[in-house]
């Protein structure tokens, strides 16, 4: 997780996961080259690491047969996410050398992010949780995994929904009466480039 993450999100969806997820921890930092809990995990006997991580990737678990998930992924995973902003995501991966050449897993996304009030690079870009799930409900499939994901989303769909309220009664007074959010997407502004010439 990255630092300006763990001190200003304190309901981050990256939070809201780990709470649900038993064998999971949170580690801060922005370059975990030379983290020692990072490098630890890494080196761990009879288990191998991922990143889960869009872009060229190694492993779709949305395509790949579920005995080819079982063969790559091998009995005892683990899972590396990044958690920030897309932007802040991007740094942490340029700058640790160990988590640039663990093999990554994906998946095909067709799913739109519930995330309404959050400004992605993309659409379909989803959240930490919402990442979380999706692999979660994958890696069921492929019986690589047995917990229990029903309500998985709950608290965050909870605290969209409540954040949502508090918005729109900001606006409560108002005169009109089509207070709406619009999707996220609507929130992205066209790059533009503003050129100044001076006398």
């Amino acid at each position: 997780m990255h630092p300006m993450e763990y001190k200003k999100e304190k309901n981050g969806t990256g939070r809201i996961t780990s709470l649900q997820l038993e064998n999971s921890e949170i580690i801060v930092g922005v370059d975990f080259t030379q983290n020692k809990r990072v490098n630890t995990l890494l080196t761990k006997k009879n288990a191998t690491s991922y990143l889960l991580y869009p872009g060229k990737e190694n492993l779709n678990l949305s395509t790949t047969k579920k005995t080819e998930i079982i063969s790559f992924m091998g009995d005892n995973p683990h899972i590396f996410i990044l958690d920030g902003t897309w932007p802040c995501a991007r740094k942490m991966l340029k700058l640790s050398k160990n988590l640039q050449n663990l093999k990554r897993i994906s998946f095909d996304n067709n799913i739109k992010s519930k995330f309404i009030i959050k400004q992605q690079p993309n659409p379909l870009c989803l959240s930490t949780i919402e990442s979380v799930n999706t692999v979660l409900h994958l890696l069921k499939q492929a019986k690589l995994e047995n917990c229990e994901i029903t309500g998985f989303l709950l608290p965050f769909q909870k605290m969209v929904d409540y954040q949502v309220s508090c918005i729109l009664n900001t606006h409560s007074n108002n005169s009109s009466t089509d207070n709406e959010i619009l999707q996220k997407n609507f929130y992205k502004k066209k790059t533009q480039r503003n050129i100044i010439f001076e006398k």
